[in-house]
């Protein structure tokens, strides 16, 4: 299976098709059992963000989390953002190496830098559903981000 392409602007984000999405911009890929997944950003969010440098969790690894939870939050060079669970579940442990050295998210967004694992029986988007997500949104995301560079 080939990788989905959203045209963000003249910016391309590339959205693999080997795992599954949230509508607050986070992928899910499985990891080994049933229900387990490594949820990372997805490059339409990294690009909305820019340059990740900082990253700090809220909530401990085994917690149950409900939909939209707050967990952390993040710095970048746009802003600070607050990061909320894609789902009800159970954040199993996080990827600790980027509480030291976030940059993974900017550059290998969909492999080293994914954020966290968690416990879910919830069912997300596809990858070409999430695309459609995008695309219905992005008129409205496209002039906010106009209206902060003007």
């Amino acid at each position: 299976m080939s990788d989905l392409t959203f045209m963000m602007g003249k910016f391309e984000a590339r959205i693999p098709t080997d795992r599954v999405y949230s509508d607050n911009h986070l992928w899910l890929q499985a990891d080994g059992e049933p229900g387990r997944y490594r949820v990372g950003f997805t490059a339409y969010s990294v690009r909305l963000l820019q340059d990740v440098y900082f990253l700090e969790w809220s909530i401990d690894a085994h917690s149950a989390v409900s939909k939209k939870q707050e967990i952390g939050e993040i710095e970048s060079s746009k802003a600070v953002s607050t990061l909320y669970a894609p789902a009800e579940g159970t954040i199993l442990d996080f990827n600790e190496r980027l509480l030291d050295d976030p940059s993974a998210i900017n550059t290998d967004g969909y492999g080293k830098g994914f954020l966290f694992s968690m416990q879910t029986d919830t069912a997300f988007l596809t990858a070409a559903e999430y695309v459609e997500h995008l695309a219905a949104g992005w008129d409205k995301t496209e002039k906010l981000i106009k209206g902060q560079y003007n």
